[in-house]
Formats: structure tokens, sequence, C-alpha cells
């Protein structure tokens, strides 16, 4: 379901605009975030939900929820993971949008352990997460909206604290070849699949996006038990970070799963001919301007998202 309508919304609008979407990842943040102007009507029932939700800078007080679909929901009693842990530093301070279901943020702080460990990182560095009450997002991301969404950067922790600006100002690498066909051989190492691996074998992930010449480099290169790249899926953009992303928490009624991953690996050449094909790689201009994506109202969101938006 969530592969055809990608494919239906490469469709619609151009891959050279889902790759620019997916750029925001890397866009700079800011020393000195501005909290946005107050709205004329919160409540015009026409408003994007995500004005709404990109109010918020605190979590509800609320039990935690994963409210809705990836893409479509919100999030009660959100989490904040820490900013510095012992084997992660938080990105893009700016943004807050370093929240999440108190499950997901438990499993990042058990991966970055892991990574130390076996990889040999000195930690992760971690870019979005979600909204304080998750909801759609005012830049970025069409996912991330319950908490159950993470992005990881491909490049490792620096064995030293990053200053505040350092966090808001560096970028992670590209581990794209530049004719997007494999990956740079300058910057990928095997470190990078062990970390992978290490994220796809946790039980409560579910899919791990990866750039699909990230996908190939996988393919090619792993060894012994390979049942765990079945989770992993080719995805526009995604050449600077992966993205994790875990099953609804127990507890959470309102949160709607994804059909599990199928048990292929998805290392045939037919599971990426696509996404090698001329039209993803070099696209053409849209004979007419696509029209704007629809913006998500309150409405259409699960109900329990006006009590995450009203609580205090």
């Amino acid at each position: 379901m969530i592969h055809r309508r990608l494919i239906l919304t490469s469709l619609l609008f151009p891959a050279a605009l889902l790759a620019a979407v997916a750029a925001l990842a890397q866009d700079k943040g800011t020393l000195h975030p501005k909290p946005l102007p107050p709205l004329a009507n919160p409540n015009d029932p026409h408003l994007a939900a995500k004005q709404l939700f990109g109010r918020k800078t605190k979590p509800s007080n609320q039990q935690p929820q994963a409210i809705g679909f990836y893409a479509k929901g919100c999030l009660a009693g959100g989490e904040e993971l820490p900013v510095n842990g012992p084997d992660w530093q938080v990105m893009r301070l700016s943004r807050n949008r370093n929240w999440a279901h108190p499950d997901m943020v438990a499993l990042i702080e058990k991966l970055a352990a892991k990574v130390h460990k076996t990889a040999g990182w000195p930690g992760l560095l971690i870019g979005d997460m979600a909204q304080p009450r998750g909801g759609p997002m005012i830049t970025g991301h069409a996912s991330h909206q319950i908490g159950l969404d993470a992005d990881i950067w491909l490049t490792p922790m620096p064995n030293r604290m990053l200053s505040r600006n350092e966090r808001e100002e560096m970028s992670a690498v590209n581990m794209v070849r530049a004719d997007k066909l494999d990956i740079d051989p300058r910057v990928w190492t095997p470190h990078h699949l062990e970390v992978i691996r290490a994220a796809a074998m946790e039980p409560r992930v579910e899919r791990i996006f990866v750039n699909a010449a990230i996908k190939k480099a996988l393919c090619r290169e792993a060894r012994g038990n390979r049942s765990w790249l079945s989770k992993v899926r080719p995805m526009w953009g995604h050449n600077y970070h992966f993205h994790v992303r875990i099953t609804c928490p127990a507890g959470s009624h309102d949160c709607k799963p994804q059909k599990p991953p199928a048990d292929s690996d998805g290392c045939a050449p037919s599971d990426l001919a696509y996404w090698f094909s001329d039209a993803v790689l070099h696209p053409k201009p849209p004979k007419k301007p696509p029209k704007p994506p629809h913006q998500i109202t309150l409405s259409e969101l699960p109900a329990a998202c006006r009590q995450v938006l009203a609580a205090p």
C-alpha cells in the first residue's frame, strides 16, 4: 500500500520535487528560533492541521498514545529524547522535533548503545523524530506524525560534544555516488551496514527507509543471515540518513499498523529496477505545473487528535 501510494505520488508530483522535500533533512537550523505568530482563526475548519500542531511546543499531559497512521495522526503524552546521551546527540535543536512515543525513545537509546559496541561508532546523530504532539509538520515529512519514526544520520557521532552552532549548521555526509547508481566508496564503509543491520534486527523495528543505492549496497555486501533486509526499503532521498519506524505500541488502540514486510529480502533485480529507471533518476519537467499537495485538516485526523491539541 505504501509503495503504491508513493508511486502514485511520483506521478502527481515530479521526482525532483520529492527529492527537494527529502533534502529538507539537511536544511540548516538557527541559533535563534522564533515562535510562529498566532493564528487569526485557529477554529477555521479549512485550516491545515500542520499550523495547529506546529505551534505546540510542549507535549500533552496525557498517557502516551500513538494515534492514527504514521502519515495521518498525532501523539499523546510524547516523551523528549534528551539532546545529549552517552551514545547519541540530537541535531537541529531549533526544530524541536526530538519527541516520540516512549517506546521509540527507548529504542533509540538502546540502538545507540548497541552500535557503539558492535559497529565501533562513538554514537548516533539523531535527526527529526516528531513534534511534541506529533501531527503534520509545517516543513518536511509526510510521516513522523505519531511518534514512531526517527531519522538517524549516516554520519557517525564525533567523539566529542558538538556545539549548538554545529548542530544547526553541519550537514551529514551524502552516501550516494554522483550518478545515483551506487554508494560512494569514498565515504561508505562496512560499519554503515553494521549500523543499519543492528537497527533492522531489533524486533520492534518494522521498516527502515534508505536510498535505493544504499539498499543495493546492502544487498551486495550482506553476509550470513539476510532476513533483516526485508525490512529495509528503498525511498526517495535518504542518502544522508536512514529512517527507522517501529510497530504500534501495546495499549495504543487507535494506532493503525501497516502491513508487515514481505519475506523476500527485496534484492532481486526486479525489486530495484524501478528506482534505477531513467524516469526516476532523470525525471523530465512536467508539462503542466503540478497542483499543490492536499493539506490535511484537523477533521481528517483521528477524533482523539482534537483532545491532544486541547490538552494542557
